[in-house]
């Protein structure tokens, strides 16, 4: 179980020769073929394609679960795919499943990966329908299938956090209301208006110093 354990947590966080080394030790200790799509999706992620198909073919597809069954033949899609056997990528994910009406717990994942298979096959109308239906098996959120849908069509959506953080900046830099009928507001209108009257008072003297001194400024001839 410890190594089966470590095994896993290895795969999750990318460190495939790791994990591959963990569930190698693991199936020999159980006999168990539980652990073979990790392993063989570690020799993929790792380049090694003909090990990966390799161990796909180890399997005894009598002593699996239909879940093990279907992660197997999901590893195999991706193998394909990485081939540049887009076809047989699709080929190697039409189970009965796919037409039944019933959803189990991994379902989506089914639907996902056939939906890449068809995209890269070029049937873009058909990875549109397996994409749909694989948001509709995933109400959690756990594959991506919504946002491959909308990219599809197009649809693109502004980060809605980067707005909200200019708003809070833009919230915080506006001067507070004021009040009109605050006393400080109303100082400032009285000072205000103070100096308007002193500086028409100067404008009047000069204008009349001006005149005295030359009669004929504004009066031209």
């Amino acid at each position: 179980m410890v190594r089966e354990a470590c095994g896993i947590a290895a795969y999750q966080t990318g460190r495939w020769a790791e994990a591959l080394s963990e569930l190698r030790a693991a199936r020999r200790m159980t006999g168990r073929d539980d652990y073979l799509p990790i392993m063989a999706d570690c020799e993929r992620a790792l380049g090694r394609l003909d090990r990966a198909l390799a161990l796909v073919r180890e399997a005894n597809s009598a002593d699996l679960d239909r879940a093990t069954q279907i992660e197997l033949r999901i590893v195999e899609s991706g193998i394909r795919r990485d081939q540049g056997l887009p076809d047989a990528a699709v080929l190697a994910l039409q189970v009965p499943e796919l037409a039944s009406g019933r959803l189990r717990p991994w379902s989506a994942r089914l639907f996902y990966a056939y939906a890449d298979a068809l995209l890269a096959a070029g049937r873009v109308d058909e990875a549109r329908d397996a994409f749909v239906r694989a948001a509709e098996a995933d109400p959690q959120g756990q594959t991506d299938a919504a946002e491959r849908l909308d990219e599809l069509d197009g649809i693109e959506f502004d980060d809605l956090e980067d707005e909200d953080l200019e708003d809070e900046d833009l919230e915080e830099h506006e001067p507070d209301d004021l009040d009109p009928e605050s006393s400080d507001l109303q100082d400032a209108d009285v000072e205000a208006d103070h100096l308007d009257d002193d500086d028409s008072g100067e404008d009047d003297l000069d204008i009349e110093s001006v005149s005295e001194e030359n009669p004929t400024a504004s009066h031209p001839d």
